[in-house]
């Protein structure tokens, strides 16, 4: 597998945003989706990483900086016929070394409160991240959950 940095071009990684976006709005309210179109997601405050084998897009994420010590992980998405097979965790730790190699010391994200985020919460606890209070500009909501991680 090779994670690198991708400019939100190429149509494999388009149609994986959006795949992600129109997820997101299936299972939640419109005024609790916090996933970044792709225009969010070109912002200079954000890395965005792709993970390919050969010329099949695996999956992607993404790192925004909300200062100089805390990241946030943004659009976690594993293309739907790469599932169960380790995707997600590779790029979930590309992410966390990243954060690391910037100097962060702390690593938070927002996901779903719902049954169909389980996966999503399990593989961030195995990571050790744990429930938190809102952070940045978030506010509580019954539809989200937060996490965040020392680093």
């Amino acid at each position: 597998m090779e994670i690198r940095v991708d400019d939100l071009n190429g149509s494999k990684v388009k149609k994986l945003i959006m795949d992600h976006l129109r997820s997101m709005g299936i299972h939640s309210p419109p005024e609790s989706i916090h996933a970044l179109n792709l225009d969010g997601l070109r912002k200079p405050e954000v890395t965005f990483w792709s993970a390919w084998e050969g010329s099949d897009l695996l999956g992607c994420g993404a790192l925004k900086e909300l200062d100089a010590n805390h990241g946030e992980i943004k659009s976690m998405k594993t293309s739907s016929n790469q599932l169960r097979k380790g995707v997600s965790k590779k790029i979930l730790q590309h992410i966390i070394d990243e954060a690391k190699q910037r100097g962060y010391n702390r690593l938070s994200l927002e996901t779903g409160s719902m049954k169909e985020f389980v996966p999503a919460r399990k593989l961030y606890e195995s990571f050790g991240f744990e429930s938190c209070k809102p952070f940045s500009t978030y506010i509580e909501n019954k539809n989200s959950v937060f996490m965040t991680k020392e680093i």
